[in-house]
C-alpha cells in the first residue's frame, strides 16, 4: 500500500530535486536553491531525514519485532544501498568516457576526480569496490552505506540502553573536530568529502527526533512554536552570513578550528547550529503547502518514497546535463528545458518504481490466493 503524503517524504523529494539541481554548477536555476542563502544545503537535509525514516521503520525500544528479523532487514538494505553506488558509479564512468571518445576532448576523462579509473585502472576499481575512491557528485551514497552498515549497531543501542546512544554519537563527533579524524582515499590522495564519523550525529539526531511523545522528538515537537523565535534569528544570520561572506578567518580561530569554522566535510558547528534551526522553519512549512498547493506535496512525496531511485536516476542525469552544458552553448533556454525535462524524469522514475511495486504486490497477492485454494 502506497503512504499517503507526509512531511518527511516531502521533504525528501524536495532535497532530491534541489541535490539535482546544484549538481550541475553553472545551472541558472541553481541561483534559486537554498544553498545560496543557507550554510547548509540538501545533503544536510537528505541526511536527516534518512535518519528519522529508519526511526519509523525499525519502531521503538518495545518493538515487538524479533531483532534477527530487524537486523536481517537492515542488512538487505543496505545491499541495495551499495549495489546501487557501484551501479551508477559505473555507469557515470561509462558516459565520461563515451563523452570523451565521441567530442574527442580527453579532458573529460580527468572530470569530477574520474582520472584514476582510466589511467590507474586495477587500484581504482578495488578503491571503487572498498568505497574510498569516489567520484565528484557521487560521493554522498558511500556515507549513507556507511550509516546503514552502523543502523543495527544503532538500533540495537536504541532498543537495549537508548540512553547510551546521543552521547556515544556526540563524543564520536567530537573526537572527530577536535582530533581532524576523517577516512583516507585510496588510491587517489585525500579524504570522503561526506567524513562519516561527523556526519553520523546527524543521522542520529534524526533517528533521535522521530522518537516517542516522551522522548525528546516529542518535547521539542510540542514546543515548535516557541523554537521558531530561536530558529528564526538564526536562520537569518546563516543566511547573512552567505550573502556577504561573513567567515571567520580559519588562520585567526582557536584550536580546534573546525569547532568554529563552516566546513561541509565535518559538518561542524556552525553548519549543524544553522541546519536545525532551518529544520524548525521547514517543519512548519509543510502544513501550509500540502494544504493550499496538494499537487505539489503529492509529487514531492512521490519523489520522497522512491527516493533511492530517483537519486540514482538523478544523479547520472545531473552528470549528462553537465557534459550537454559543457558541450554546446549555455543559455537559460537550454537552462530551462534541462530543469523541466529532469524533473519529468525524477517524476517519472519514481512513478514507475511506485507502479512496479503495486504490480509485484498484486502478483504475490494473487499468488497467495491460488496457492490457499
Amino acid at each position: 500500500m502506497i503512504r499517503q503524503p507526509n512531511a518527511v517524504d516531502f521533504w525528501r523529494g524536495f532535497a532530491l530535486i534541489t541535490i539535482f539541481i546544484n549538481h550541475i554548477p553553472g545551472l541558472y536555476f541553481e541561483t534559486f536553491t537554498h544553498k545560496n542563502v543557507s550554510i547548509s544545503d540538501s545533503a544536510d537535509l537528505f541526511v536527516f531525514l534518512a535518519g528519522w525514516a529508519l526511526r519509523l521503520s525499525v519502531g521503538g525500544p518495545n518493538d515487538p519485532t524479533p531483532t534477527g528479523r530487524l537486523l536481517s532487514r537492515l542488512g538487505g538494505r543496505v545491499v541495495k544501498i551499495y549495489s546501487a553506488q557501484l551501479l551508477i558509479s559505473c555507469l557515470a564512468i561509462a558516459m565520461l568516457a563515451k563523452a570523451a571518445a565521441y567530442f574527442q576532448n580527453p579532458l573529460l576523462l580527468e572530470w569530477h576526480n574520474a582520472a584514476a579509473i582510466f589511467y590507474d585502472p586495477i587500484n581504482a576499481h578495488l578503491g571503487l569496490v572498498l568505497l574510498t575512491y569516489q567520484l565528484g557528485y557521487f560521493d554522498i551514497l558511500p556515507l549513507y552505506v556507511v550509516l546503514m552498515m552502523l543502523a543495527p549497531v544503532l538500533v540495537l543501542i536504541y532498543r537495549f540502553a537508548p540512553g547510551v546512544l546521543l552521547p556515544l554519537s556526540f563524543s564520536i563527533y567530537a573526537c572527530a573536530l577536535i582530533f581532524e579524524v576523517c577516512p583516507q582515499s585510496w588510491p587517489t590522495s585525500g579524504t570522503w568529502f561526506f567524513n562519516p564519523l561527523a556526519w553520523q550525529f546527524l543521522f542520529v539526531l534524526g533517528f533521535l527526533l522521530a522518537g516517542e511523545e516522551w522522548a525528546p522528538g516529542g518535547f521539542l515537537r510540542r514546543h515548535m512554536r516557541a523554537l521558531m523565535y530561536i530558529a528564526a534569528p538564526l536562520a537569518v544570520i546563516g543566511a547573512l552570513m552567505v550573502q556577504f561572506n561573513w567567515w571567520p578567518d580559519p588562520t585567526a580561530v582557536p584550536e580546534p578550528k573546525l569547532l568554529f569554522i563552516a566546513e561541509k566535510t565535518y559538518m561542524t558547528p556552525v553548519r549543524l547550529i544553522q541546519f536545525l534551526s532551518l529544520l524548525v522553519l521547514f517543519s512548519a512549512a509543510y502544513p501550509y503547502v500540502a494544504r493550499r498547493v496538494p499537487p505539489l506535496s503529492q509529487f514531492l512525496s512521490m519523489l520522497g518514497r522512491n527516493s533511492l531511485n530517483v537519486f540514482c536516476v538523478g544523479s547520472l542525469l545531473s552528470l549528462g546535463c553537465q557534459i550537454l552544458r559543457f558541450v554546446y552553448d549555455r543559455s537559460v533556454m537550454i537552462d530551462g528545458a534541462i530543469l523541466i525535462i529532469g524533473i519529468g524524469v525524477l517524476g517519472l522514475t519514481a512513478w514507475v518504481s511506485e507502479w512496479r511495486g503495486a504490480t509485484s504486490s498484486s502478483a504475490r497477492s494473487a499468488q497467495s490466493v491460488s496457492y490457499g485454494r
